[in-house]
């Protein structure tokens, strides 16, 4: 019974701490609404920030793309300027040194 009469007393001598949390709320709805932008402004912020970082990796990924594609025309332009010799040329040399042929 002591404790149930302090606990008692004690909301009667402090106003604020009887409030409910959403009758706190209503009372300080200013607040809640700026805090609640701040918070959207901040999780935007991260999320644009996520989405700079990926477009920098895929513009990596376009640079050593394009690369690959410069290496890739060498090697066909190799391949058919050894073809355009014929069998006789430099195709047949790569040809035996492809399979391991040695005659």
């Amino acid at each position: 019974m002591v404790l149930m009469s302090s606990a008692s007393s004690s909301t009667a001598r402090n106003p604020r701490r009887a409030l409910g949390l959403f009758a706190n709320e209503r009372k300080n709805k200013n607040s809640f609404i700026r805090f609640t932008t701040m918070t959207r402004n901040l999780l935007l912020s991260l999320w644009l920030l996520g989405q700079k970082y990926w477009i920098h990796d895929l513009l990596k990924d376009t640079a050593a793309l394009g690369e690959e594609r410069e290496t890739l025309t060498g090697h066909m332009s190799n391949i058919r300027r050894e073809a355009s010799l014929g069998f006789t040329g430099l195709l047949v040399l790569r040809l035996r040194h492809l399979f391991g042929d040695e005659d």
